[in-house]
């Protein structure tokens, strides 16, 4: 079953005996303590007896970043939760994403500020960047039994690269 009708659940192959939870906060910029609720709601009505995969962010391992960062905290919390209530498990903590309608994802937010010919603000930092084909692989060949945490880097890119 996949939960979620957003960017990332638009590309999963559904499998028997597991449960996409593909349905969350997807701006790390929100600040609305309903939307993290809402999350944790419906992660509450999941049947514990299938395998839960759950998209977290590859940002959590930055303890640097969590600091007030809401989204980041409420990723952890929801991590916490599924390793105390679900037999089996694939959390699954990921970088930007490259395809989707998300304006809220950074590559959308690129291109939008640049199809408006508006400025984007280059740091000289690095982001991990994602393909659907990579995520569709893993999805589709990690085990249905056990508790596992994953880091998938993808690509790493400047992000004057991507602009």
């Amino acid at each position: 079953m996949i939960v979620g009708k957003g960017d990332i659940a638009s590309v999963l192959n559904d499998r028997e005996g597991t449960i996409f939870f593909a349905s969350g906060v997807s701006n790390s910029n929100e600040t609305r303590d309903s939307e993290f609720m809402r999350e944790i709601e419906l992660l509450d009505k999941q049947d514990r007896t299938k395998c839960l995969f759950y998209f977290s962010s590859i940002s959590v391992d930055d303890i640097q970043k969590i600091g007030s960062n809401k989204y980041l905290q409420h990723k952890l919390r929801m991590e916490t939760l599924i390793k105390s209530n679900f037999e089996n498990y694939n959390i699954i903590r990921i970088g930007n994403i490259t395809w989707g309608s998300n304006p809220n994802t950074f590559i959308n937010y690129i291109k939008n500020k640049k199809s408006k010919g508006e400025s984007v603000q280059i740091k000289d930092e690095y982001k991990y960047i994602i393909d659907k084909d990579q995520l569709v692989i893993l999805t589709d060949n990690l085990p249905l039994i056990g508790q596992n945490t994953i880091c998938v880097f993808g690509r790493m890119a400047k992000v004057a690269e991507l602009v």
